[in-house]
């Protein structure tokens, strides 16, 4: 069912939801999803209580939800102001395609396209952004979403493996090679207690009482978690091999501060000439009644089942 509700301040917002699971796209700013929840259940993504119900404003507004940006990562067009109401074109009773009015000052258009699945709570999202100027144009489609404070991020790493020296059964040179990559930004800390670097995962705790940390992996394990009020929302991508994805190569990057915490997919960094368009992909889902968890233990546990 698609209808047009009512949502915090805004009353032109649209309702998607196939009676399993309930998304809230507002359309008097945007592209931009505010709410994503079980029926009656607690939304996972951060709202911005003073920013909620607003449009027109002259300075770009983080909001919360999950939004549309542009990498590399600048204070002009990353930040262009995606204040202005917004169209959509129905694709039946559960799929619709949110498109932005073109960014002129950087010849560039928007468009997110959110669809339900039937049964269930997944709900595919493809972000594509189509270069509607005169110039050829560098860029890579952003898909950052805010989640609401108070949970954990569950981040798989790749299984580990022999030193090759330390076997008999090494099966080439190759395998002294690296097999994963973390990009840390400047106000990252080793000594910060919300993260735990475990065998098997990352956990991020996002915490009310502290401020920016930020990482980047060109991530090749297919899904990310976060776990809030009992509540996991799990998002799922690809990546390429041979693609060339910004920030040193982060297919997947991940913030927190004392608000919220980001979870951040970005897509191949290409060259748009005028009329060519460039998409990132992403999967959503939702689990209810879902225990805390601590531990990689805890992980192993009560997430991975669900996952996989």
């Amino acid at each position: 069912m698609l209808k047009q509700v009512e949502y915090r301040g805004w009353t032109n917002n649209l309702l998607l939801t196939n009676g399993e699971v309930e998304l809230v796209v507002t359309l008097d700013v945007g592209p931009r999803v505010v709410a994503y929840r079980l029926p009656g259940g607690f939304n996972v993504m951060k709202n911005y209580a003073e920013q909620m119900g607003g449009t027109g404003e002259a300075a770009w507004q983080i909001r919360g939800g999950h939004r549309f940006w542009l990498a590399p990562e600048d204070l002009t067009r990353t930040y262009f102001p995606d204040n202005r109401p917004v169209e959509f074109v129905p694709d039946g009773e559960l799929a619709v395609t949110i498109v932005a009015p073109p960014e002129v000052e950087y010849g560039v258009q928007k468009r997110m396209h959110l669809k339900l699945h039937p049964t269930g709570t997944t709900c595919d999202v493809t972000l594509t952004v189509t270069n509607t100027g005169t110039a050829a144009t560098e860029l890579a489609p952003w898909g950052p979403t805010v989640m609401a404070p108070g949970g954990v991020e569950v981040i798989p790493l790749p299984g580990k493996a022999p030193h090759p020296g330390s076997t008999s059964n090494a099966k080439s040179p190759a395998d002294y090679a690296p097999n994963q990559e973390l990009i840390l930004w400047p106000y990252f800390d080793f000594a910060d207690t919300r993260w735990s670097f475990g065998k098997k995962y990352i956990l991020l705790r996002q915490d009310v009482n502290k401020g920016p940390t930020k990482i980047g992996l060109a991530h090749r394990g297919g899904w990310v978690g976060y776990l809030n009020s009992n509540t996991l929302f799990v998002k799922r991508f690809d990546y390429r091999e041979g693609a060339v994805y910004p920030d040193r190569g982060t297919r997947y990057q991940t913030f927190s501060n004392e608000d919220m915490l980001e979870m951040e997919t970005v897509g191949e960094f290409v060259t748009l000439r005028p009329g060519e368009s460039a998409s990132l992909t992403e999967q959503w889902e939702l689990f209810g009644n879902v225990p805390a968890v601590a531990n990689e233990a805890d992980v192993d546990r009560v997430v991975l089942p669900l996952v996989k």
